[in-house]
């Protein structure tokens, strides 16, 4: 819902504002890879390479600026997040294409290249990130917390590192439906005709991409196999409880999509948002599919404002943007570590969905043979 999801019915274009933009280049003024400095900070892979810390924070703030794309400001806390960074540090932030998806980040950073309103840094589903660092498009960069990211949950040269996650789960309105599902085989129940609906279209959006991977756990399939995933939204396009419309919380407000599958940290903020609305909102973790991700940054190769795309990095990695994404019910990846040493704020970490069990994660060359697999057969499978 709301989530990063624009342009989904249009494909793989980029928003018309986007396209339409005649940015100028680079100069030392706006940051980019102008000048002496502007060119070392777009190849230090940590702050060390510039000095330190507080030589990064000279820089980005010399740089002044910072754009972002498709963070909406009820996506896990960022618009906190984005005002929090501002005031620490007077680096104007930039947010273009709120609501797109992940690949129309990637769109963005090839299109605008050159350009002083390019993307520096991008918040992209994990398919999307992979895909990217194959690309050759991301700078690779350690954050001074890098050693406490787990193996597995990044880049090993720093092209892209997990920064939160969570699980798929149900979330239902309970004032428009009689009794809330608890599982996918429960969607397909004739109950639920016409009010079932995802966060978007699954080869383009990261919450709907993991929402039919959850689905194929929950039919015998596998992370080697989403077959399945694809399989049971066919069903409920057939039985005609599945609806194409992306959810949103105005089409939830509206009762178009009162059953929705998406993030539980998504579905977990809208229910708070939702009470004062007079929309009941419940959430449920999927008893027959339970599946965890995270999303993943990265930095643009070409990033305009390179000193403080690396300084975004430091701030999201630090213990206030990871408690700040936390407020936000997501999953922060250093929570572990700062559940460990003591950082992490423990009434925020009380109020997170709970889970049973210890949630696996699909390996790269999963992710890449299920992304395949949704773009040659999902729009057979829901069309008409």
């Amino acid at each position: 819902m709301s989530a990063r999801t624009a342009g989904l019915v249009a494909g793989l274009t980029i928003a018309t504002s986007m396209i339409a933009a005649c940015g100028a280049a680079p100069s030392a003024e706006t940051g980019g890879s102008a000048g002496s400095g502007g060119s070392k900070a777009a190849t230090a892979t940590s702050a060390a390479d510039l000095g330190g810390l507080d030589a990064l924070v000279a820089a980005a703030k010399k740089e002044g600026q910072l754009n972002v794309i498709a963070l909406p400001p009820n996506w896990a806390n960022y618009g906190e997040i984005i005002s929090a960074f501002t005031a620490k540090y007077g680096i104007k932030i930039n947010s273009d294409n709120p609501d797109g998806s992940s690949q129309d980040e990637i769109n963005a950073v090839k299109t605008l290249k050159g350009q002083d309103r390019a993307p520096d840094v991008l918040d992209l589903g994990s398919a999307f990130a992979l895909s990217g660092a194959q690309e050759g498009l991301f700078a690779p960069y350690k954050v001074q917390t890098w050693d406490k990211i787990p193996d597995g949950q990044k880049e090993s040269t720093g092209a892209w590192y997990y920064d939160y996650g969570g699980y798929v789960s149900i979330g239902c309105d309970a004032k428009r439906v009689k009794t809330c599902p608890a599982s996918f085989a429960d969607l397909l129940k004739p109950d639920y005709k016409g009010k079932v609906a995802l966060n978007g279209d699954p080869t383009k959006a990261g919450a709907a991409f993991a929402g039919v991977y959850a689905a194929s756990l929950a039919n015998q399939g596998s992370f080697d196999d989403i077959q399945p995933g694809i399989d049971f939204f066919k069903k409920m396009k057939e039985a005609g409880n599945y609806t194409p419309v992306e959810a949103t919380p105005a089409t939830v407000q509206k009762g178009e999509t009162p059953i929705t599958i998406d993030w539980d940290y998504l579905q977990a903020s809208y229910a708070k948002e939702f009470a004062t609305k007079g929309v009941d909102w419940k959430v449920a973790i999927p008893s027959d599919g339970k599946y965890a991700n995270f999303y993943s940054q990265a930095i643009s190769k070409s990033a305009p404002h390179p000193a403080a795309a690396r300084l975004w990095e430091e701030f999201l990695y630090s213990p206030e943007g990871q408690n700040l994404w936390l407020k936000g019910f997501a999953r922060p990846v250093l929570l572990p570590a700062m559940q460990a040493d003591g950082s992490a704020d423990a009434a925020l970490v009380a109020q997170l969905p709970q889970v049973d069990g210890t949630p696996t994660f699909p390996t790269p060359a999963q992710v890449d043979k299920a992304k395949e697999t949704l773009a040659a057969g999902w729009g057979a499978a829901v069309s008409g």
